[in-house]
């Protein structure tokens, strides 16, 4: 089974930007989303995210952490363009920035829409414990606030956050 160890976020200051590799646009919308895991009738979000000239469907573990069952299959651009029109409650939309620091790749991404002005760095790591860097513009962590997930952006985006959700008053620290 493929698991995806990913820590999540917020960004103490815009010093990442120069630091950026390469950025690229994303669109994903979801085919069993945040209402379905919320009422318990799914385990497991569906998505279909077109990065470029890439696509793909995402299926991942509804369970909180920073560890999850994660699973990838490309398809088709016109399937996932198709997928995003029609079938979805909504897409999510941003630009995904690569920043590496130290060897280490850091996936920072800047949402669109309603989501704007939110904006998190993600790393995935090979173990929970695995060590990593931490740059000065690395905020504090919201790894465990699933209204963070991507999943749960589309239902409750950050527009709509009071100044305690987007402080993350309530991270660990």
């Amino acid at each position: 089974m493929a698991i995806e160890i990913e820590r999540k976020f917020l960004l103490a200051s815009d010093d990442w930007r120069a630091a950026i590799e390469r950025s690229e646009p994303i669109a994903q919308g979801y085919l069993v989303g945040a209402q379905a895991l919320r009422d318990g009738s799914a385990r497991a979000s569906v998505r279909a995210r077109l990065a470029g000239k890439q696509a793909w469907l995402n299926i991942k573990a509804a369970t909180p952490g920073i560890a999850r069952a994660e699973f990838d299959y490309p398809i088709p651009v016109a399937d996932a363009k198709a997928l995003l029109a029609s079938l979805c409650d909504g897409v999510l939309e941003k630009v995904r920035h690569h920043v590496r620091v130290d060897g280490v790749l850091f996936e920072v991404d800047e949402f669109e829409g309603d989501n704007h002005g939110l904006i998190v760095a993600e790393v995935e790591l090979p173990a929970v414990d695995a060590p990593f860097p931490r740059p000065a513009w690395l905020g504090r962590e919201v790894s465990a606030l699933m209204r963070y997930y991507n999943v749960n952006l589309i239902a409750h985006p950050y527009r709509q956050w009071s100044p305690a959700e987007r402080a993350a008053e309530d991270a660990a620290c």
